[in-house]
């Protein structure tokens, strides 16, 4: 783990919806931080509360309990002022390239309007310039680029332009949801690459949220398992991969190809034997919190 202090964080956040009758637990006693420099990936299937987490990181949804810290100072109750520059330092990148641009407008009015919302300093020559290098930073032609329309570029161009806006308010924390789910598989690894750079050039942190538990290795330093709601395995991604202790986490990872394993590999067998009384125990509250390593921790399923 990092010694620096967290740019943004969780504590004890928990989100209930009521639907129907019925209580869904989105989110339960959610804590982690996110430190400069470093990506956290929040790993689960559909359904585990990733996007929950999201929403509550921008302000879409309020905690019922628990509290977001900025700068290690509570949101809640923050000034005007102080929201502003909250939604300046924390960006978000969507699933969907194409949906989160406008149709109506070109690449050029995508990347200003934040500029002029966020840097109204920076005016005409300063701007375009400012323009430019976010395009080049993710690695795109400014001259080709700016004028164009959404559909006329392709998705992973699209997602490229998402990184862009992002940057464009010179953010201090990057929240991807699913960034490259939506992508063809021949350009998923430049996206991968391109938020990696980011975070080491530009002291970023990153949360990187995912159903598929082979690119967060691939991208975080830290990773979080979280099934209905709640954080079942943390640590470091290395140590939790490595050596997965909470049967939910073998359960994702077996099913990810590993060239390494042989057909008759029966690291996980005992798992796949009881799946749903996996996903029925882990799905009920497990408030003790046991550690298996050095930054590695579980929350073991009642017996």
């Amino acid at each position: 783990m990092t010694d620096s202090a967290p740019i943004l964080a969780l504590d004890n956040v928990s989100k209930v919806f009521h639907r129907g009758g019925s209580t869904v637990h989105a989110a339960r006693a959610v804590s982690f931080a996110l430190h400069p420099g470093r990506t956290l990936a929040l790993v689960g299937e559909s359904g585990s509360g990733k996007t929950t987490a999201a929403r509550l990181i921008m302000r879409e949804y309020r905690p019922d309990q628990g509290r977001l810290l900025f700068r290690g100072e509570p949101i809640e109750g923050s000034a005007v002022r102080d929201m502003k520059a909250y939604r300046s330092a924390v960006q978000m990148v969507f699933q969907d390239p194409f949906s989160s641009l406008n149709p109506v407008h070109t690449i050029r009015y995508h990347l200003e309007r934040p500029m002029r919302l966020h840097q109204s300093s920076l005016k005409g020559a300063a701007r375009d310039a400012a323009i430019a290098e976010v395009l080049t930073r993710v690695k795109l032609d400014p001259a080709l680029i700016l004028p164009k329309y959404p559909h006329e570029l392709s998705g992973g161009q699209r997602q490229r332009i998402s990184i862009a806006r992002a940057l464009a308010v010179n953010p201090e924390v990057i929240i991807a949801d699913e960034p490259t789910s939506m992508l063809d598989v021949s350009v998923r690894l430049g996206i991968l690459n391109l938020l990696n750079d980011m975070k080491r050039q530009l002291k970023l942190a990153v949360l990187y949220i995912t159903h598929d538990i082979a690119t967060a290795r691939y991208v975080a330093e830290d990773i979080m398992v979280m099934y209905a709601g709640q954080i079942v395995e943390w640590g470091e991604t290395e140590s939790v991969l490595g050596n997965p202790q909470h049967p939910y986490t073998r359960l994702l990872l077996s099913a990810v190809p590993d060239p390494d394993r042989r057909f008759g590999d029966t690291r996980f067998s005992d798992e796949l034997d009881r799946i749903d009384l996996i996903r029925r125990q882990s799905a009920l509250e497990q408030p003790e919190v046991q550690e298996i390593g050095p930054n590695h921790f579980i929350r073991p399923m009642p017996v």
